[in-house]
């Protein structure tokens, strides 16, 4: 008698198309929440469609895109089993960079990678690109989700995206149109955004042995809230300025800190200057100094520094845009000039001390 074997399976690999069939379904409506008019089909295709001849308006249209990641932010949502913010951070890290140039954010796509298929868990974060979406003014025309089982833990996840945008070849912004004089108008951030986690881990966690469910009484709640308080998404608020008043440059300010950020839009030949005079960082900020023993500097080229996102504007739009983002309900201020370069070999530097 020949005995009877069990042959491999997917399912025995530990993926499960079933959960990730159900995680689809789950997630459809959160995505229907994002479509715009230009969007063609629905989700389950193998591509996104988007209308192109929706361009036709645009003299020389150009498309810019952008691709990011939320980094290690993603373990405390793990930890704290927190999945529908995180999806804020992934947007704003996406469009906020193509909003940079003074493009319409269009469409993005997202990748989600498990462990293991939870499908209220993968429904979770797709809600929170969805919503994400619906603040930057994009669609969210598709994406994957992807199980690997033995690479990642069952409650392990990493999320990524890709997003396009689209701007009139003359109203590129950038370097090219900055001149001395400019004023740098700094718009206020949500706190750490989703940029310089693996220095605040190491400091909070390893060092000071805090937990994320400790009541930090100079940050008013717990600090895991704290940690995973989403980015801001800044990208509908840039667009409305850029229609309001004269915008010569933005900066988005992510990882390598503010100088570092602002230096990228820069020309060789001028320099700004921002002073620290102008703001005081939030309370995150001191306590991750404080408890690592970090330096000034150190804290400055890995984190926001309590700024998200940067203009650059003539002197006389300033008034102008200020307006504007305060009806918005932007925080913001002017804090800093553009300057010949001289002997200065940086594109940008802080100086002064923080406001307390």
């Amino acid at each position: 008698m020949t005995e009877k074997t069990t042959g491999a399976s997917y399912a025995a690999a530990g993926v499960d198309i079933e959960a990730g069939d159900r995680a689809v379904e789950l997630m459809k409506e959160w995505v229907k929440k994002t479509q715009r008019p230009e969007v063609l089909g629905g989700l389950g295709g193998f591509a996104g469609l988007f209308d192109a001849s929706a361009l036709k308006r645009y003299e020389r249209p150009l498309l810019a895109s952008a691709t990011d990641g939320v980094g290690t932010k993603v373990d405390i949502a793990r930890q704290l089993g927190v999945y529908d913010t995180i999806g804020h951070d992934l947007v704003a890290m996406v469009m906020d960079d193509i909003v940079v140039c003074g493009a319409e954010p269009l469409f993005m796509t997202d990748y989600i990678c498990v462990g293991k298929v939870h499908p209220e868990r993968v429904a979770a974060i797709v809600k929170g690109i969805a919503e994400g979406c619906v603040l930057a003014g994009c669609a969210l025309v598709g994406g994957e989700t992807a199980e690997h089982p033995g690479l990642l833990g069952p409650d392990d996840f990493d999320v990524a995206g890709a997003g396009t945008g689209v701007v009139e070849y003359d109203r590129l912004l950038g370097a090219d149109r900055i001149r001395t004089g400019d004023a740098v108008i700094a718009m206020a951030s949500s706190g750490l955004h989703s940029n310089g986690y693996s220095l605040v881990r190491h400091v909070l966690f390893d060092r000071a042995k805090m937990s994320l469910e400790s009541h930090v009484e100079e940050l008013g709640r717990t600090l895991g809230e704290e940690l995973l308080e989403p980015t801001k998404i800044y990208s509908l608020d840039c667009m409305a300025l850029t229609r309001t008043a004269e915008v010569h440059a933005y900066s988005h300010i992510t990882g390598g800190g503010l100088a570092a950020n602002l230096a990228r839009v820069i020309p060789d030949h001028l320099h700004a200057t921002v002073d620290r005079t102008t703001w005081a960082p939030g309370a995150i900020f001191d306590l991750v100094g404080k408890a690592g023993q970090v330096e000034q500097l150190e804290l400055e080229k890995t984190l926001n520094m309590g700024v998200g996102m940067m203009a650059v504007v003539p002197q006389e739009s300033v008034d102008v845009a200020l307006t504007a983002l305060a009806d918005r309900g932007v925080d913001a201020w002017v804090a800093g000039e553009i300057l010949d370069r001289g002997d200065h070999r940086e594109g940008a530097t802080l100086t002064g001390t923080y406001a307390s």
